[in-house]
């Protein structure tokens, strides 16, 4: 079923901010006007009851109901108890059938609002994470659509439900006794003015809540993912002791919402159940002074239970709603969060040569959260089809600053970068993407076999093409000798390989991906002699017939590129080969000197 979802233009406030929710159940009209004719026709069948308790006492237990010579009840009374249960069977059914309807639309919505969610945090550019935690994205996608699902696949039914049983039980009550309704009625009217102020206190406190529970969820993702640094310095105390304390936060949070949204209970109950009381012991004095029968009075306290019932319960949903809202605003927030890179308006077909070219053209950035400094300051360049170029200098001098501006994780400030020839703003992000391989200083290895991790660069690649891409980058050599081969589980973040295999994993992911452009981030800064010298038998099959951009420390894993470029403080200040730095005496030198002693 296509699911192709019209999202709104902005994020709407307060209880309105529940419209967001229309464009993940409009597909699903049919099922919601099916489910509105099951709760219609429920609520009139419940609203029957009462009439039927009504007929059943009148005829079975008054005057009428003793027959003249007979002891036994005519056939009369047992037609009357037949249409009762009658009524109750097809008033379960209905419920029954509303109940699934409901459920499967609730459900289905959620899934789609959290797919809709995730997808939209996927297109973010990194600048987004600066600010928001990967924890409490989750915890929106978690917590957040869970309220969102009970209110959608059961409050709001129940809360129409009660809201028909309490507008249909009125206009029964009136038409019962017109004189104890007025009663009621004028008494009910007090209880509204402490029902709207509470409510409005519950809606605040029930997104704070959320808030504290975002916060601790965050917390715990955090450190989750620094175990190896909590544990090698001991703070497994120190962190187990925040993690309690945000929960404790959350929990205090919680609790206050709880104590008003209880009190908030206690009033209506207390208040509803004395107005009833008050106007039965009303009612049953009218019987007594034959005003009415005992019929009309079961039945008046039979639609003033489920006038009291309604009233109780969407108080109860109004809560889950105060709630939903606020969860539905944290999602929307999300989904309505624009790209701090936003893709071309108009993108042209990309040119796709078997090697790329590079243009760098007086190229500037300021990052977002430094606007005063430039991590690039007029980089002038070109790298022609098929050359191998070495980004090197010192730490901050703007080497991952360029990758990050070529893969538009961000967007240059001035400037521009041209990839054969067209401007990359001119491209889509997935074009552009898709035309460069990048093997980073620290390789993703994802939970999943080995043969699914190189498969990564290629989803739709043959066995038979994961395996030539991984003996091109000597994956071979290790995996082969793991228990099922390429088919064995790695761990999360690839716990059960070292280092070396891991880069190795990363190289055979970018050989497969087959792209013109190659980005190598230090691929072996942080590798040991032997396996350095394997990872870089790998790359050098990597870089085979591509256009290759290499950031190194150490220099001496990029002696055999076409040219270094040498940059300090965003700007480019030598050029040449390595030879031709080194007798220039500049910065180059200095660090050749330092690194490889000439």
């Amino acid at each position: 079923m296509s699911r192709d979802i019209a999202l709104p233009a902005s994020s709407p406030r307060r209880l309105s901010v529940l419209k967001g929710l229309w464009p993940f159940l409009r597909p699903y009209r049919t099922r919601l006007f099916l489910a509105l004719v099951l709760l219609c026709l429920g609520s009139a069948l419940i609203l029957l009851m009462p009439l039927a308790f009504r007929d059943l006492i009148d005829f079975g237990f008054g005057e009428e109901a003793r027959p003249a010579e007979g002891l036994v009840a005519g056939p009369g009374l047992d037609a009357h108890f037949l249409a009762l249960f009658s009524l109750a069977a097809a008033w379960a059914l209905v419920v029954s059938a509303r109940y699934y309807t409901v459920t499967w639309i609730g459900e289905r919505a959620t899934a789609d609002l959290r797919s809709a969610v995730y997808a939209r945090v996927l297109s973010q550019s990194p600048q987004f994470f600066e600010t928001l935690q990967t924890g409490e994205v989750l915890s929106r996608l978690s917590g957040d659509t869970t309220l969102v699902q009970a209110v959608v696949g059961s409050s709001i039914s129940m809360g129409l439900r009660s809201f028909f049983q309490f507008v249909g039980g009125m206009a029964m009550l009136a038409v019962t006794s017109l004189h104890l309704f007025a009663l009621n009625l004028g008494l009910m009217a007090l209880l509204a003015l402490p029902i709207v102020a509470i409510g409005r206190k519950v809606k605040r406190l029930s997104r704070e809540s959320q808030d504290r529970i975002a916060d601790a969820t965050a917390l715990a993702g955090e450190i989750l993912n620094a175990m190896p640094t909590v544990q090698a310095y001991t703070q497994e105390g120190y962190e187990a002791a925040r993690f309690a304390g945000a929960a404790d936060t959350a929990f205090a949070t919680a609790i206050r919402r709880t104590r008003v949204r209880a009190a908030l209970t206690a009033v209506i109950i207390t208040a509803v159940m004395g107005t009833i009381v008050f106007v039965l012991w009303v009612g049953a004095r009218q019987v007594h002074q034959g005003v009415m029968t005992q019929g009309q009075l079961a039945s008046f306290v039979l639609y003033a239970m489920l006038v009291a019932g309604g009233v109780g319960t969407m108080a109860e949903v109004w809560g889950d709603v105060m709630r939903a809202a606020g969860a539905t605003g944290r999602l929307l927030e999300l989904l309505h969060a624009d790209s701090a890179v936003p893709e071309a308006a108009e993108p042209q077909a990309p040119r796709l040569p078997a090697q790329a070219a590079l243009s760098f053209e007086h190229l500037t950035l300021c990052y977002p959260a430094r606007p005063q400094a430039r991590a690039l300051d007029d980089i002038c360049l070109e790298v022609a089809h098929g050359e191998s170029v070495a980004l090197v200098g010192p730490s901050g001098a703007g080497k991952t600053s360029l990758f990050q501006v070529l893969l538009r994780y961000y967007d240059s400030t001035g400037g521009r970068i041209r990839l054969n020839g067209q401007d990359i703003r001119d491209l889509s992000l997935h074009d552009l993407r898709r035309g460069i391989a990048i093997v980073p200083q620290e390789p993703v290895i994802f939970s999943a076999t080995a043969l699914e991790n190189i498969r990564y660069g290629r989803p739709g690649a043959s066995d038979a093409d994961v395996i030539a891409a991984a003996r091109a980058a000597r994956v071979d050599e290790f995996v082969e000798r793991l228990p099922e081969g390429y088919r064995t589980f790695l761990g999360e973040r690839g716990t059960r390989l070292s280092g070396g295999q891991r880069q190795r994993i990363a190289i055979a992911r970018a050989i497969l991906k087959g792209a013109p452009l190659l980005l190598l981030d230090e691929a072996t800064s942080a590798l040991d002699a032997e396996s350095e010298i394997l990872v870089q038998k790998g790359l050098d099959s990597a870089m085979q017939g591509r256009t290759t951009l290499v950031i190194a420390h150490r220099l001496a894993t990029v002696q055999r590129v076409d040219r270094i470029v040498v940059l300090d403080q965003g700007r480019i200040v030598e050029t040449g080969t390595p030879d031709d730095l080194r007798r220039q005496g500049g910065l180059y030198a200095r660090l050749a000197a330092l690194q490889l002693g000439i």
